[in-house]
């Protein structure tokens, strides 16, 4: 099934500008906190999801970079059922800053 932002949410923009800093705060967190599950390139291969048998979204696929900032957003905050939920875990700037880096994994 597949996991689909409300649509408020998904409609929300990203107040924070993909600058260079932006990004590299982004790729920092990413790495710290999201690349044992969703690998650090980002293809879902992450050393802590082969061991849980979870199979964590891929960020390098073109059904990710289809989703809205928003979008992306409101899942980082919320999680799911293995992900966990990061609204009080980062602020929202480090938030956005993970979205901004998110959007240059790119390839397949």
């Amino acid at each position: 099934m597949k996991w689909v932002a409300p649509t408020a949410q998904a409609q929300k923009t990203n107040p924070v500008a993909a600058n260079p800093a932006s990004i590299d705060a982004g790729r920092k967190i990413y790495m710290q906190r999201c690349a044992k599950c969703h690998g650090e390139a980002g293809k879902g291969d992450g050393p802590d999801a082969v061991e849980l048998k979870l199979h964590p979204a891929r960020f390098t696929g073109s059904s990710v970079h289809d989703e809205s900032d928003g979008a992306l957003f409101w899942k980082i905050s919320v999680g799911k059922k293995g992900m966990p939920d990061f609204a009080k875990r980062l602020s929202p700037t480090d938030r956005w800053n993970v979205v901004n880096f998110l959007r240059t994994l790119g390839g397949s």
